[in-house]
C-alpha cells in the first residue's frame, strides 16, 4: 500500500474501498520508477499541487522527491515553469517550499538578464509552432512587441534553459496544464513528442496531476494520446 494520506481517512476506509484501491494504484505509478524516474514524478506532482493551491500536498510531494534524490537544481525547474505559467504568487509559494525542503542549499551566483534581439522572438515562435504563430502571440507582437519579447524569454527559460532536459521540461509543463484542465496541453503534447518523449512518459507525467486535481486531469489530456482516427494528436 502506498503512503497516500487518503488511506488514513476512516470514513473512506470504512465506506470506500474501491476508491482507495484506485488511489493506491495511481499512487504506485506516481511513486515508482517507470517511464519517468520517480524523483521527477515527485517534482511534477509537487508543482501540480502548487498550481491547485494545495501547498501542504506540494510540500509533502517535494520532500518525497528529496528522499528519492531530487536535487535543488532540478526542483528549480518547477520554480521556473510556475513563474511563467502561473505567475508570481505561485512561484513564491514554491520557492518557500524548496527552501524548507532543501534547507541551506546554496544558490548559484546571480546572472545578468539576457535581452531578445530584434526578430528573435518571432523566429522562435515560428520554429516551435512549425511556421505559424498562434493568434494570441500574433496579437501580442502587434500590440505590445516588448511584451512579446518577454514571453519569448520566459519560454526560453521554461524549455530551452530549464535545469531539466527539454523533454522533462515539456513533461513538467504538461503536469501543470493537466492539473488546470487546460486545452494548452495539446501544444505541449506535441512539444514533448518533438523533444523525444514517448507517449508512456507523457502519460506518467499527466498522472502526476491526479493527487491534486483528480481523475479529471487525465480526462483533460488523455484523449490527445489516442490514435488520430479516435481524435488524438497525430505524431
Amino acid at each position: 500500500m502506498t503512503n497516500s494520506p487518503l488511506m488514513e481517512v476512516a470514513l473512506l476506509r470504512g465506506y470506500a474501498p474501491y476508491t482507495l484501491a484506485g488511489y493506491d494504484i495511481f499512487r504506485s505509478v506516481i511513486e515508482s520508477d517507470g517511464a519517468v524516474p520517480a524523483r521527477l514524478k515527485a517534482l511534477f506532482a509537487a508543482v501540480a499541487a502548487v498550481d491547485r493551491r494545495h501547498l501542504s500536498l506540494a510540500r509533502r510531494e517535494l520532500e518525497r522527491g528529496v528522499s528519492l534524490g531530487l536535487t535543488s537544481k532540478e526542483a528549480t525547474a518547477g520554480l521556473i515553469v510556475l513563474s511563467s505559467l502561473r505567475g508570481e504568487a505561485a512561484a513564491l509559494d514554491f520557492a518557500q517550499i524548496i527552501e524548507e525542503s532543501f534547507g541551506d542549499a546554496q544558490a548559484p551566483v546571480p546572472q545578468p538578464l539576457p535581452k531578445a534581439a530584434e526578430g528573435e522572438a518571432e523566429a522562435n515562435f515560428r520554429a516551435y509552432w512549425a511556421g505559424s504563430i498562434p493568434a494570441p502571440l500574433g496579437a501580442l507582437m502587434r500590440l505590445a512587441p516588448e511584451a512579446a519579447d518577454a514571453y519569448y524569454l520566459m519560454r526560453r527559460g521554461s524549455i530551452d534553459a530549464n535545469p531539466l532536459s527539454a523533454k522533462y521540461g515539456e513533461l513538467l509543463l504538461l503536469a501543470i496544464l493537466a492539473a488546470g484542465y487546460s486545452p494548452m496541453a495539446a501544444t505541449h503534447v506535441r512539444g514533448a513528442r518533438n523533444a523525444g518523449a514517448s507517449d508512456e512518459e507523457i502519460a506518467e507525467a499527466v498522472l502526476c496531476a491526479i493527487p491534486s486535481a483528480g481523475i479529471a486531469a487525465w480526462m483533460a489530456v488523455g484523449g490527445m494520446l489516442a490514435p488520430p482516427e479516435e481524435g488524438g494528436i497525430a505524431r
